[in-house]
């Protein structure tokens, strides 16, 4: 069941800052994030944003190999970020205990979220990224299930 969605269209990564601050507000609500696209879609730089404006000062880079990484924000809440590109079948996800992550009521953000599609929990905000051919990115973001 689907309870709200929003498109953003941004082409400049100077429009990040506002296109993250749109979406936090749209999502806040909302602990898990699965974020979609092709690879190069900019979700990594999204991600980044994001962090970035909910005061995050560490490094955030995409936890490709290691598969989850953990910041802090400005507010002393934790955000985790997910990369599951790599792993070869959803048991890998539940080894990390991905489960207790999602429980916790913190933000995880998740890429590659299709390769752990049985996990997702029963509310969570669905981010499509795209990469239109006139160099305009779409991000549709939609609020599934209900809490």
């Amino acid at each position: 069941m689907s309870a709200a969605t929003t498109v953003l269209r941004f082409r400049e990564l100077t429009e990040l800052e506002s296109v993250s601050a749109r979406i936090l507000e749209f999502g806040k609500h909302i602990p898990i994030w699965l974020f979609q696209g092709h690879m190069g879609a900019g979700k990594t730089t999204l991600i980044r944003s994001l962090c970035k404006t909910l005061g995050v000062t560490s490094s955030v880079h995409s936890p490709t190999f290691s598969l989850v990484n953990e910041y802090i924000s400005a507010d002393k809440k934790v955000i985790y970020h997910f990369d599951f590109y790599r792993i070869k079948n959803e048991v890998e996800a539940l080894d990390i205990g991905v489960e207790e992550y999602f429980d916790s009521g913190d933000f995880c953000f998740v890429e590659w979220p299709s390769k752990i599609e049985g996990l997702w929990p029963e509310h969570y905000l669905l981010i499509n990224l795209s990469l239109q051919e006139n160099g305009v990115r779409v991000l549709e973001a939609e609020e599934i299930g209900k809490l």
